[in-house]
């Protein structure tokens, strides 16, 4: 039936329409871009999260997940590890606050994650380590992106490679070296495998977290 139409239609009908079919076939909605990602925040509470020290420091509000208060770090409750991945984040930073994104990392009651990286999420704290970098290891000085706008994170980590992304601007292409630890000081710095941590820095700043999801690699 949908072949005879098309035959009657004139020639410029019949190849547009022909073309818009295909690709149609080829492209099954917008959100082709992203498959084979799953979500990791339904947007509405914190399950499948689990917060260290100053749980109020978390909240979820219009879809957000929103760190504001004393340190504390929000762990993806995952079912299996993470160990080769692709990870998007979108963020958004407000004047002079300061959080992060951990990955191959585990939970632990207090303090600053041990196991694991730290992507830098800043763009105008003091510290001069900023949003982009792989913290300690491959810092960015000047981020292109802005306080009060959404921007995407996205982390790649395929063997001994690590990639980070803002808004589709490559920041960081670090391959950790073999038979040494990327940053002495800090032992558990080191790809292995684990799960992703978002971070509330401190009690002045407030950072707000959406649409996370990932995508295996393995």
């Amino acid at each position: 039936m949908f072949a005879n139409r098309i035959s009657n239609l004139k020639p410029f009908h019949a190849v547009a329409l022909a073309v818009l079919t295909a690709l149609f076939v080829t492209l099954p909605g917008l959100s082709a871009a992203e498959q084979g990602f799953t979500s990791l925040f339904n947007g509405k509470n914190l399950k499948g999260w689990k917060a260290s020290e100053n749980v109020a420091s978390w909240s979820v509000k219009d879809g957000m997940l929103v760190c504001a208060g004393p340190r504390s770090h929000l762990f993806y409750e995952a079912k299996q590890p993470f160990k080769n991945f692709e990870l998007k984040v979108d963020v958004m930073t407000t004047p002079g606050s300061n959080a992060g994104i951990y990955f191959h990392t585990a939970f632990q009651d207090e303090g600053w994650p041990s196991k694991g990286y730290e992507v830098q999420v800043n763009v105008t704290h003091g510290d001069p380590k900023k949003s982009g970098g792989l913290y300690g290891i491959v810092d960015i000085a000047d981020p292109p992106v802005k306080d009060n706008t959404w921007y995407e994170t996205r982390i790649v980590v395929q063997g001994k490679q690590i990639k980070i992304w803002l808004d589709g601007k490559l920041q960081v292409d670090y391959t950790e070296p073999t038979g040494k630890l990327p940053n002495a000081k800090q032992p558990g710095r080191k790809l292995s495998d684990g799960t992703f941590c978002l971070q509330a820095h401190d009690p002045k700043s407030v950072v707000y977290f959406k649409n996370l999801r990932v995508k295996r690699l393995d």
